[in-house]
């Protein structure tokens, strides 16, 4: 898949704002034998319509990071500027209320809530925003190809269906910033790389600003820009792209 050259992102992205900027973010917690640190200076920014991957061993501290972004935590120390707002400086249900407005997300696990339809999970971002469009959540549903399946529930989809009902839920609310927590983890080989099409085509149609946190290198590469996550430092992998 062709991409974009170095100079050629940093032409089309100058004079814009970043959405996501992180200085000096740390992350530590107490553990039986003291201070354990999970994050150390870590130092990121990200442009609007930029796909970035962030990848590391199991257990490197990707979804502390990407928990961070979104404002799900708070760090120990530094900072994380969210579609212009500073996360530090508001209480949860600040951040709550930007997350409604800007933020898709889409999990390992689905989160799909079992009591609810296919129709009814992917109309959930718009209710919490305050909005009801069901014509919307019908052409999301669509557009992954589950139109026929608005009715089922969660345990009558295979967990490929259940991904794309998630992929449909991120977009429905047509958010500026989505945060993908390893999207195909879940799923076997095939179904995954179907998922995987579907994300990217979604993003690129949309022009939302892309997150995905993922072991697979393949997937990653798929992204305009891949950092490695280790010992806590996240640095860009310019090596990764393909």
């Amino acid at each position: 898949m062709q991409r974009e050259t170095k100079l050629e992102r940093e032409a089309g992205t100058a004079g814009r704002e970043a959405v996501i900027a992180v200085r000096g973010l740390g992350k530590s917690v107490q553990g039986p034998e003291g201070e354990l640190t999970i994050l150390a200076g870590v130092e990121l920014e990200v442009n609007p319509g930029e796909s970035v991957a962030i990848v590391g061993a199991s257990g490197s501290g990707k979804t502390t990071l990407l928990g961070l972004l979104a404002g799900l935590d708070v760090p120990t120390r530094g900072e994380v500027v969210l579609a212009g707002e500073h996360l530090e400086r508001m209480d949860e249900e600040a951040r709550a209320a930007l997350r409604a407005r800007e933020v898709g997300f889409v999990f390992q696990s689905f989160h799909l809530l079992p009591a609810l339809t296919a129709a009814e999970n992917v109309a959930l971002p718009l209710e919490l925003a305050g909005r009801e469009d069901p014509a919307r959540v019908d052409a999301a549903l669509e557009a992954v190809g589950l139109g026929a399946r608005r009715r089922h529930y969660p345990r009558q989809m295979s967990g490929g269906e259940q991904q794309r009902v998630a992929l449909a839920r991120a977009f429905v609310a047509q958010p500026r910033i989505l945060f993908a927590d390893e999207p195909t983890g879940n799923l076997d080989q095939a179904t995954g790389r179907h998922i995987g099409d579907l994300l990217f085509a979604m993003n690129r149609d949309a022009g939302t600003t892309l997150v995905l946190v993922t072991h697979d290198l393949g997937l990653a590469r798929r992204c305009g820009r891949v950092f490695l996550l280790d010992g806590g430092r996240l640095r860009e992998d310019t090596g990764a792209r393909a």
